[in-house]
């Protein structure tokens, strides 16, 4: 048993996705966020730059004290979740683009994986990709931009329609089975991709994405390890590298969010 806090970072708000089922399926854990909000979004940036600004993530949270890691960031994960669990004597747990899911479900429509630039062109990310049963059925899409008017606070189901044509209008009228949400920020607008995809998509495709299965995990990690906690009141100490006094309430709206 610990009472020490589980940390948890991402480039931005993003995470908050994540920590949200972590105060619904481990409320007796307290937790530390840091979202690096100056930097964001990473799926612009280079292997090597994501890999710094992940390490500078990390110690921030070594230094208050956490006992655990969850990188509720799929782009850092594929840049540099390796480097990171080599350097650090906690354990570490990471997100990936849930495709094992999407990919498990029967149907012979094609899954669409949302997700930073970065991430899609990753070799972590392909290499998960390429042990898929048909990798083919996967069709990649970056979408650059999403992240920055995500972090704007800008939520309204018709409000990324001109971003959604940008990325999505390629596969007008075909059959889509399932959406990965390949960037914890996108789980936000699930409502707004939904509406999309019910417009311009043959079927009723699925979103998906990783945050409860990572969240599992988590738990297994913190039991397996004896670091659970059963006195903790979720309590949360949110920490940002941008603007806090204007980001914080933002962040606190965002863990209530249905």
């Amino acid at each position: 048993m610990s009472d020490r806090p589980v940390g948890v970072f991402d480039s931005g708000l993003g995470g908050a996705s994540v920590l949200r089922e972590a105060l619904i399926r481990l409320p007796f854990e307290n937790y530390v966020y840091y979202g690096d909000n100056g930097n964001v979004p990473y799926g612009d940036k280079s292997e090597y730059e994501i890999t710094k600004l992940a390490f500078e993530c990390a110690y921030f949270l070594i230094g208050k004290g956490v006992k655990t890691m969850l990188i509720a960031c799929n782009t850092a994960t594929s840049a540099a979740i390796r480097a990171i669990r080599e350097k650090l004597d906690i354990p570490v747990v990471s997100m990936e683009p849930a495709i094992k899911p999407a990919c498990s479900e029967p149907g012979d429509g094609k899954i669409l994986m949302m997700a930073t630039a970065a991430t899609t062109r990753l070799s972590r990310y392909q290499a998960l990709k390429a042990r898929m049963p048909d990798p083919g059925r996967v069709i990649d899409i970056p979408c650059p931009g999403l992240v920055d008017r995500i972090e704007t606070g800008v939520f309204e189901d018709d409000a990324f329609d001109d971003l959604l044509y940008r990325f999505l209008s390629p596969y007008h009228g075909q059959k889509i089975d399932s959406i990965v949400l390949g960037c914890t920020h996108y789980v936000f607008i699930k409502n707004a991709i939904s509406r999309y995809a019910a417009l311009h998509f043959e079927g009723k495709p699925r979103l998906v994405d990783g945050n409860a299965a990572t969240v599992r995990q988590l738990e297994r990690v913190l039991v397996s390890n004896g670091l659970n906690n059963s006195a903790g009141k979720a309590s949360v100490d949110f920490f940002t590298s941008g603007d806090a006094d204007r980001l914080r309430p933002l962040f606190f709206s965002l863990l209530n969010r249905a």
